[in-house]
C-alpha cells in the first residue's frame, strides 16, 4: 500500500514537472534555472527589506503622511534599481559572433549594390545570382582581415582564432565558458546577473552598481533611524532588524568597493580580465603595468563610456610602439596644462 502511495506521488510529482518545463522551457537547462533563483531570491531580498520598514516603522509613515516626497523618491529609487537589474540582466554583451555577423551582412550588401550596379542592361536576373553566390565565403575573409588589421602585422591567425568558438577574436575579446560565447570586451561573467558583462552592458552595470549602492545606503539609515527611534518594540522585532542591518552593513561595503573599482576600470579603460590576468594576455604581456594601452585619458575615458554616441560592435585595435612609447613619458606641467593627462 505504501509503495502503491509512494509511485503514485512520484507520478504526480513528474507530470507536474513536465508541464512546468512545457510552460517554462528554460527551467530545464540548470545554469538557466540556476539563474532564475538568483533572480528571484534578490527580488525577495529587496521586498524584505522594504517590507519590514513600512510594516514595523510607524515613524516613516508617519512621516510618509506629513512628506511624502521623501518616501516618493524612496520608492522610485527602489523600482528604478530594480528596473535596471532586469534590464542589465537582459541586455547583451556584446558577443563576437553577432559582431562577426554584422560585418559579413554589411560586406555582402556592399558587394550585391557594386555587382548590380556593374550589370549591364541586357543581363539576366539568373547571371546575378550566380555572381552574388560565388560571394558568400567573402563574409569571413572580411570579418578575417578587419580582426588581423588591429594586430601587429605578423600576427598568427591561429593565435587570435578562439579554440571553442573557431571565430577570430579581435582584441580584448574573450571566451565565456558559462555563455558558451565569446565576448567583445570581456569584463567578468556576474553570476547573480546570470550573463556577462562586456562591451555591451558594461555601462548598464555600472549604473546598476551604483543605484543598489545608494538604496543600500539609504535603507541602511532608515533601518538605523529606526532602531534609535523611541517607539517601543519587542525583543524579537530587535534581533530581526540587526540581522537584516548587519547584512546590509556587508552588503554595502562590496558594492561601494565594486563601484570604485568599476569606477577605476572606466577612468583607465580597462576590464577586470584585462587587470587580473594582464601577465597571461599575450598582447599585454610585455607592457608596464603602469601604462594603459587602451587608455585615451580619464575624461575621454569617461565620456566614451558614458555619452559618446558609437557603434554597437566598437573594436580598438592594439596601439602602435609609437603610442606606447608615449603612454611611457612622464606627465610634465605643459601635459597637464594642456589636458594630455585628462582628454
Amino acid at each position: 500500500m505504501g509503495a502503491l502511495c509512494a509511485g503514485h506521488s512520484r507520478d504526480t510529482l513528474d507530470r507536474f514537472s513536465d508541464r512546468c518545463l512545457h510552460v517554462s522551457p528554460c527551467l530545464s537547462d540548470p545554469a538557466r534555472r540556476s539563474t532564475c533563483c538568483l533572480r528571484i531570491t534578490l527580488v525577495m531580498l529587496h521586498l524584505i527589506y522594504l517590507g519590514v520598514l513600512f510594516v514595523f516603522d510607524k515613524d516613516l509613515i508617519h512621516k510618509t503622511k506629513e512628506e511624502p516626497w521623501y518616501t516618493t523618491v524612496y520608492l522610485i529609487l527602489f523600482a528604478a534599481t530594480l528596473a535596471q537589474y532586469f534590464i542589465t540582466s537582459g541586455s547583451s554583451p556584446g558577443y563576437v559572433v553577432d559582431a562577426m555577423r554584422a560585418v559579413n551582412e554589411a560586406d555582402a550588401s556592399r558587394n550585391r549594390a557594386s555587382i548590380t550596379s556593374k550589370q549591364p542592361a541586357s543581363s539576366k536576373n539568373g547571371d546575378v545570382v550566380i555572381a552574388i553566390d560565388s560571394l558568400q565565403g567573402r563574409g569571413t575573409i572580411a570579418w578575417t582581415k578587419l580582426v588581423m588589421d588591429m594586430y601587429p602585422s605578423g600576427t598568427s591567425l591561429r593565435s587570435v582564432t578562439c579554440s571553442y568558438c573557431n571565430v577570430v577574436q579581435p582584441p580584448r575579446a574573450k571566451h565565456c565558458h558559462d555563455c558558451d560565447k565569446c565576448v567583445l570586451q570581456f569584463d567578468h561573467h556576474c553570476v547573480w546577473l546570470g550573463t556577462c558583462i562586456g562591451q555591451g552592458n558594461h555601462c548598464a552595470f555600472w549604473w546598476y552598481i551604483c543605484g543598489e549602492t545608494a538604496l543600500s545606503l539609504w535603507t541602511g539609515t532608515l533601518y538605523i533611524q529606526f532602531l534609535k527611534s523611541d517607539i517601543s518594540k519587542p525583543w524579537w522585532l530587535y534581533a530581526i532588524m540587526i540581522l537584516l542591518l548587519a547584512t546590509l552593513f556587508f552588503c554595502l561595503i562590496f558594492l561601494l568597493l565594486l563601484l570604485l573599482f568599476h569606477s577605476y576600470l572606466i577612468l583607465t579603460n580597462q576590464t577586470t580580465y584585462e587587470l587580473v590576468r594582464r601577465r597571461r594576455i599575450q598582447y599585454l604581456r610585455n607592457i608596464p603595468e603602469r601604462v594603459y594601452p587602451f587608455s585615451r585619458g580619464a575624461c575621454r575615458n569617461l565620456y566614451e563610456f558614458c555619452c559618446a554616441q558609437r557603434s554597437k560592435y566598437r573594436m580598438e585595435p592594439l596601439p602602435t610602439g609609437q603610442e606606447l612609447e608615449d603612454k611611457l613619458r612622464p606627465y610634465t606641467c605643459s601635459d597637464v596644462l594642456s589636458c594630455r593627462c585628462c582628454c
